[in-house]
């Protein structure tokens, strides 16, 4: 017989502490105030590549429902209902505006500030507050983290990185503060513990250093808890929980894979857990995300595939030449070429995390149902450095609030902060203005 479950239920065992899914035993406490036990939260998060999209090959032919997708959003197809592409977007405060070269770090630094960063490379900073930021503030005291912050690549947080601009622009999206970026986690060994590990800092490099030492999983030490959980739970939540459990030791299988070297013998130190296949790497940060987002452990999020002038090659796909310098293409259809097959390349990692959130059942929906996902870039043409006709797509629903599979076009130069605006009514934020804004998109209900 299903019993009712606290919301803040995990499981324990041997110091560790793990969080859970939503489960339909659980009701949010700010859900059930409203009178819907079975409503379930709406997520944000945020994706952001580098170096520009080649778009002929990203934008849509036709506006309206999404027909047949162009070649770098193919991938997309089994979720193609649940997105949305926008064109027309532009962040104004990404191009010079009498500052000189260094768009790369003015795209990270603008992209969800919509703020012009200070052309500085020195500890005089600033920027703004970004989008997600302005999100977590209010919906993070729901969650356990009020954010989550994420990348594939290491990056400074200060130096000159770009024609006179502080690595820290070009490092990252997500800024508490004007002069304050969050610092991505770019090791999912470090984001998985950091996450699904116990509250106690000391507690958990504890138990780490003991399930290191006997190759044990955290699932084993939380076992017994899972098995008494088990028995309380109707038949949807014993699926829900075994699929989450399972997606849980998948990650930590490919995690404590990610470098097979015999340590010792090699006389080096313990791996931090990166892969060193970039494609398992950011389908790894991926699938934290997506863990996430399903325990509920945090409802906000950022993912930097990639520092903005990256030149990172590709040679998993055969792509040997650094990205950055592709996208200065100077009209060269190889290089071109080069470009399209990356871009294609990351579409193929998130279209991976789509598809697994539209399996998981949550109520009448699935997950894919009740998360607003932005991915894009801050560049446009990586040739031109130009911030305005952004790729732009949108995954999910929104619960309910965006009719998805359909390509909208919107007006030239119609600010991006428009759509942010847009995205945070939908969670519940109240914001006056982000960067330029000038009020929110239409059409996307």
């Amino acid at each position: 017989m299903t019993q009712k479950l606290p919301r803040r239920t995990v499981l324990r065992g041997l110091g560790t502490m793990m969080a859970l899914p939503l489960l339909e035993a659980m009701a949010p406490a700010e859900l059930l105030a409203a009178g819907a036990a079975k409503t379930y939260p709406t997520r944000l998060a945020f994706i952001f590549v580098p170096n520009g999209i080649h778009m002929p090959a990203w934008r849509p032919a036709n506006e309206g429902p999404l027909t047949e997708l162009p070649s770098i959003l193919e991938p997309l197809a089994p979720v193609k209902d649940e997105i949305t592409v926008l064109t027309g977007l532009a962040q104004h405060n990404g191009f010079a505006l009498g500052d000189g070269a260094g768009d790369h770090a003015r795209s990270a630094a603008s992209f969800l500030t919509g703020c012009h960063p200070k052309k500085t490379a020195g500890a005089d900073i600033k920027n703004g507050i970004s989008a997600d930021q302005v999100a977590a503030r209010v919906v993070g005291r729901h969650t356990r983290f009020p954010s989550l912050e994420l990348g594939c690549e290491r990056g400074a947080q200060n130096g000159n990185c770009d024609s006179g601009y502080s690595c820290a622009y070009s490092s990252n999206i997500s800024w508490r503060s004007e002069s304050n970026p969050m610092a991505k986690e770019v090791d999912p060994r470090l984001a998985f513990d950091r996450l699904f590990g116990g509250e106690d800092p000391q507690e958990k490099a504890e138990v780490r250093a003991k399930r290191d030492l006997y190759r044990k999983s955290i699932l084993d030490f939380v076992a017994d808890d899972a098995g008494r959980l088990n028995k309380q739970l109707g038949v949807r939540d014993q699926e829900k929980l075994d699929e989450y459990l399972t997606g849980v030791r998948e990650i930590e299988k490919r995690i404590t894979s990610a470098n097979t070297v015999d340590l010792k013998a090699a006389g080096i130190e313990r791996p931090t857990g990166i892969p060193n296949d970039f494609g398992e790497h950011i389908a790894l940060m991926y699938d934290i995300m997506f863990l996430a987002f399903q325990a509920d452990v945090t409802r906000v999020a950022t993912l930097m595939i990639a520092n903005d002038g990256s030149n990172r090659p590709y040679p998993m796909i055969n792509v040997t030449a650094g990205h950055h310098d592709l996208s200065h293409h100077g009209g060269d259809a190889a290089k071109q070429e080069g470009i399209r097959q990356i871009n294609r390349f990351h579409i193929e990692q998130f279209g991976k995390m789509l598809a697994k959130m539209k399996k998981v059942r949550e109520g009448d929906g699935t997950l894919l149902d009740h998360v607003m996902i932005a991915y894009g870039a801050g560049i446009s043409d990586g040739n031109r450095h130009n911030h305005d006709d952004l790729p732009m797509l949108l995954a999910g629903r929104g619960s309910g609030t965006i009719n998805s599979g359909r390509h909208l076009k919107y007006p030239a130069d119609t600010p991006m902060n428009n759509l942010f605006l847009s995205l945070l009514d939908r969670m519940k934020v109240p914001a006056v203005h982000i960067g330029d804004s000038t009020g929110r998109l239409n059409n996307l209900g």
